[in-house]
């Protein structure tokens, strides 16, 4: 699933390429999964609505909508004519990629792919597809998201420090609770308490002041890291443009399994946590 990383790297990427431009129509698909929202409130909301903007939040790419002036306003008493409810201004296009969901800018002339669920055709003569092959993606419309936990980019080291001192879950699975922390998942957790030299298992209560506060310094750098090299191509994930990141080369521990670490060279060990597979060095990391 992409994480923190991917997401910021196709939203950078969707904000450059179709920040300004206006949604004139939206097709959608006929599978139901992708629809968290009812599809006609989608396509209310979405077509003549000019895109100020596409960003971060969480593991969701959230595409702020504003009115489109006149063409929006003609389009909206259209709508009320025929007895569909108005949206308001300033809502927003919510995209959870899911496992293996892409959100990619095409020419309208492109192959359309076998598992494409939304086709929204803008004004510039581009077209915003969303194609998901296992449809564990969301799309959904709503105003004034927030994500659930604290964004781990932002966070403070004192925050940071109170989200898991005391708790008695493992800290890989404290880290991966998005009402924590939003937007670290499996990878970058692995990766960042391998360089923190934390072991998966301890429980949070266990670390010291100290323990988090590298783990803080760690979080940070790793998804720093990630996103400047475009965040980790492990199964699906390509970016705004269909092209693949390069984090995956730099991983220290995730899905090195037997083999040697990077530091000590001792062999990488797997260990499931509450259903999830955890990579550690069991030298490296005490």
């Amino acid at each position: 699933m992409p994480e923190l990383p991917e997401v910021e790297t196709v939203a950078r990427g969707l904000a450059k390429r179709v920040s300004g431009d206006t949604i004139e129509s939206v097709w959608l698909g006929s599978k139901p999964e992708p629809l968290k929202s009812p599809a006609s409130e989608i396509v209310a909301t979405l077509e003549s609505k000019r895109i100020a903007n596409v960003r971060r939040v969480g593991k969701h790419i959230v595409i702020d909508l504003e009115n489109g002036g006149r063409a929006s306003s003609r389009a909206e008493k259209k709508k009320a004519d025929k007895g569909v409810r108005p949206t308001q201004a300033n809502a927003q296009w919510i995209v959870h990629l899911g496992m293996t969901g892409r959100m990619l800018v095409c020419q309208p002339d492109d192959d359309v792919e076998k598992h494409t669920h939304a086709i929204a055709k803008l004004r510039s003569g581009r077209e915003l597809r969303f194609v998901d092959p296992r449809r564990f993606g969301r799309l959904s419309v709503t105003h004034g998201f927030q994500a659930p936990g604290s964004e781990p980019l932002e966070v403070e080291l004192e925050r940071f420090v109170s989200l898991f001192h005391g708790r008695k879950t493992p800290i890989k699975s404290a880290l991966l609770n998005q009402n924590l922390l939003s937007g670290v998942g499996n990878i970058y957790a692995d990766e960042s308490l391998f360089r923190s030299k934390i072991r998966p298992r301890r429980r949070a209560s266990s670390l010291s002041k100290e323990d988090l506060r590298r783990l803080y310094l760690a979080v940070q750098e790793v998804l720093k890291e990630a996103i400047k090299l475009g965040g980790s191509s492990i199964s699906d994930y390509v970016d705004a443009d269909g092209e693949e990141g390069f984090f995956q080369l730099q991983h220290r521990v995730y899905g090195r399994e037997g083999e040697p670490c990077l530091v000590c060279k001792t062999p990488i060990k797997r260990i499931v946590i509450a259903g999830r597979s955890s990579h550690y060095c069991p030298h490296c990391q005490k």
